[in-house]
């Protein structure tokens, strides 16, 4: 058994949270949505700053919540790669100070591998092998979870990711950032087959396609120009309901597709699903009604861990402690980490 006070600053929410293996003891969370709004996007910098204005008073309250004391704490974790470098900085040092001065172990994670452990916040049972579809604002991947540390990516996204197009058509239809729960609210009001939109297929030499690979920007594209095409022939306003419905339909399908397909070639029975899109309903509904059909688990995190957080972070941290895993205080951050690397983290200098 393992206590872990965890630090997520990896993008636009800083986060602590300190869990017991796979229970949460407390979890804050501070989104910035409301500071990066008006930009569209997360600005990096104004995301630093953030997190260094708020990041103690995230720890102090969650500490505050689980009722312990540092003495009860067995470790001090923290989101170490991938995302933006300045952000991963505020809570690296931190967490680094922390473990200095409570003497405690210190362990640096995998943003992605945080996002496989928070499947086992709702199931602790959860063991490995099984496949993990990943899908978030940066990353859309198929993941081979053969144990902890040991992943092997599948499939994975050429271009935008699903998150990523989701909040550039939502720009397109003038919704507001974030574009994931602003397509989803609105996709439950519209016509999911009023118009039909690709679903990106990948070719490959020799005329067939990549099984488990994803591509949104064509069909980011495809938005694009039925928009204009109804402009110009004086739809105005906007089907914008059946175009949200319909766009959120053709990636649903194509998520569900492939995770299906890779699940059984592989001849896995469980399919966990993280990261900030699988909160979305039409991927929950649809994903659980086809694995139905081929007698699959699926597994969703609790809606409050599908986007970023520290308890996930947490979770993974409790594992490779209870392993004998603990990280350099040299460590540092990196942007880009594959997730089959993951074990970088745990090397000694």
């Amino acid at each position: 058994m393992a206590i872990v006070l965890a630090i997520e600053t990896s993008c636009d929410e800083t986060a602590a949270a300190i869990v017991n293996n796979c229970h949460v003891c407390s979890s804050v969370v501070s989104s910035q949505i409301s500071l990066h709004r008006q930009y569209g996007g997360v600005v990096p910098e104004m995301a630093s700053r953030e997190h260094v204005a708020i990041v103690n008073a995230a720890i102090s309250q969650a500490m505050q919540s689980a009722h312990l004391n540092w003495s009860e704490i067995d470790g001090i974790a923290v989101t170490s790669a991938p995302g933006l470098v300045g952000a991963l900085l505020v809570g690296l040092s931190a967490a680094k100070t922390l473990a200095v001065l409570h003497h405690k172990p210190f362990l640096g994670v995998h943003h992605l591998e945080g996002h496989i452990y928070a499947s086992y916040l709702t199931d602790p049972t959860l063991q490995p092998p099984f496949l993990c579809l990943l899908v978030s604002g940066g990353h859309t991947s198929l993941i081979f979870v053969k144990n902890c540390g040991d992943y092997e990516t599948l499939g994975q996204t050429r271009d935008d990711a699903a998150g990523e197009a989701f909040d550039k058509v939502a720009r397109l239809l003038d919704l507001g950032y974030p574009g994931g729960p602003a397509i989803d609210l609105l996709a439950a009001q519209g016509n999911p087959q009023r118009f039909p939109l690709p679903e990106g297929q990948i070719s490959l030499p020799g005329g067939v396609y990549h099984p488990y690979d994803t591509s949104f920007s064509g069909l980011k594209t495809a938005v694009l120009r039925l928009v204009q095409k109804l402009e110009q022939t004086g739809q105005v306003p906007l089907p914008v309901a059946d175009l949200a419905a319909s766009f959120q339909a053709a990636v649903v399908r194509a998520l569900t597709r492939r995770a299906i397909a890779c699940a059984l070639d592989y001849g896995l029975g469980t399919i966990v699903v993280g990261g900030g899109v699988a909160a979305n309903r039409g991927l929950r509904q649809q994903l659980q009604q086809a694995a139905a059909l081929h007698n699959l688990h699926v597994l969703f995190p609790p809606m409050q861990f599908c986007t970023d957080n520290a308890a996930m972070i947490a979770c993974a941290a409790a594992d490779h402690l209870n392993r004998g895993h603990c990280s350099p205080l040299t460590l540092g951050v990196q942007s880009r980490l594959a997730i089959a690397d993951v074990m970088q983290l745990y090397q000694p200098d």
